[in-house]
């Protein structure tokens, strides 16, 4: 076994460009694969940690494509809070904005009581002052950061300028780069009066969320309630952003097994009357294919390692970029590593499949012969 884990190496070493090149394929693709994977599933996670907001259920406008157009009237909510079983209702309005040299805030309106501020860490002001002072907005300690402000400054938010009102953080970077408005003032800056985009319910006994489903469907025809991870099973946008990220990153990975096919086959053309030589001494055809898979399975491993140590750091590198204001915070789970180590793995064997089995088919006597 160590003589054929010598001659893997070996081989290796004699081509080293072209099992650099292999090399570089394999950790571009896994870089790739681990940065887009890790940042549109963290962002999916973020947006879920909002929405759960310590509930149970979140209810919005049935058949929209997006919570952003979604529209849940106030007298709705009022309803929902009359509901049995119903212990807090919290609304929210989601809105986007800019502000000069910032082309995405995040806009949340709220009601005072809402449990997202009362969980949040107040660097400045509390929550007991929300919706204390008119024209007032509670930003996040990224959104501070990059809008350079402090208690009692005024802030450019789209068309209109804010007083701060305090400071607060929360660990969720779509929340620590956003702003959180009064839901009245909310309503009134994205011309919504009396609209919501969602409300999020936390009921007094969650084993009878049936019974709250079938209330909601039977009082409000226009909306749809959804247990959270119901939800975050079915909306369509994480459905959607999940697949297209993972489809993105095995298209990285089909460049680099194409590298790896590449690296074998010209490997195995350069040493056609060595492979005959070592049919000569015994080596049989699984062997002599063993052989190739391996140097594959070798490439493969390296790249793989230095991809994740290239991703890592890609994505250390852009948690910590100002101007993307806290929105990427990577969701890098061992699950993750270990299918991005199995699909890099399969890949780059896969591609050495066919010059594993040319080099297996060549035969000692013809072989010999070759110039």
């Amino acid at each position: 076994m160590s003589d054929f884990l010598r001659i893997i190496w070996v081989n290796v070493r004699r081509h080293r460009l072209r099992a650099l090149i292999s090399v570089a394929g394999i950790a571009f693709g896994v870089a790739a694969m681990l940065t887009i994977v890790s940042i549109v599933l963290g962002a999916v996670s973020m947006f879920q940690d909002i929405l759960s907001n310590e509930s149970h259920f979140i209810v919005f406008e049935k058949d929209v494509s997006d919570l952003f157009f979604s529209s849940v009237v106030g007298e709705e909510v009022e309803a929902l809070r009359k509901l049995p079983n119903v212990a807090t209702v919290d609304p929210m309005l989601v809105g986007i904005v800019s502000s000069p040299g910032h082309p995405i805030i995040t806009c949340f309106g709220v009601e005072a009581g809402d449990a997202r501020l009362r969980k949040a860490r107040w660097i400045a002001g509390s929550a007991s002052g929300f919706d204390s002072e008119k024209e007032t907005v509670y930003i996040g300690v990224r959104a501070a950061e990059f809008l350079k402000a402090a208690p009692g400054d005024r802030v450019p938010i789209g068309k209109a300028t804010f007083r701060v009102g305090g400071i607060f953080k929360t660990g969720n970077g779509f929340e620590d780069g956003g702003v959180f408005m009064p839901l009245p003032l909310a309503q009134t800056f994205f011309h919504r009066p009396d609209v919501v985009s969602l409300a999020t319910v936390r009921l007094q006994d969650p084993d009878d969320g049936k019974a709250f489903q079938k209330a909601v469907s039977r009082a409000f025809p226009g909306l749809v309630a959804m247990e959270d991870r119901e939800f975050n099973r079915n909306y369509s946008q994480f459905k959607i952003l999940t697949m297209t990220s993972w489809t993105v990153g095995l298209f990285s990975f089909l460049l680099g097994g194409m590298g790896v096919a590449n690296t074998m086959l010209m490997s195995v053309f350069a040493r056609i009357r060595e492979i005959a030589v070592l049919r000569v001494c015994g080596f049989s055809k699984t062997q002599v294919a063993g052989i190739v898979l391996g140097e594959a399975a070798l490439l493969s491993a390296v790249g793989t390692v230095l991809g994740f140590a290239i991703g890592l750091a890609g994505l250390a590198a852009m948690g910590a970029v100002p101007q993307l204001q806290g929105y990427v915070q990577a969701d890098v789970r061992p699950a993750i590593l270990g299918a991005i180590g199995l699909v890099a793995f399969l890949t780059a064997v896969g591609g050495a499949l066919y010059p594993a089995w040319f080099a297996s088919r060549i035969e000692p006597a013809s072989a010999l012969r070759f110039e």
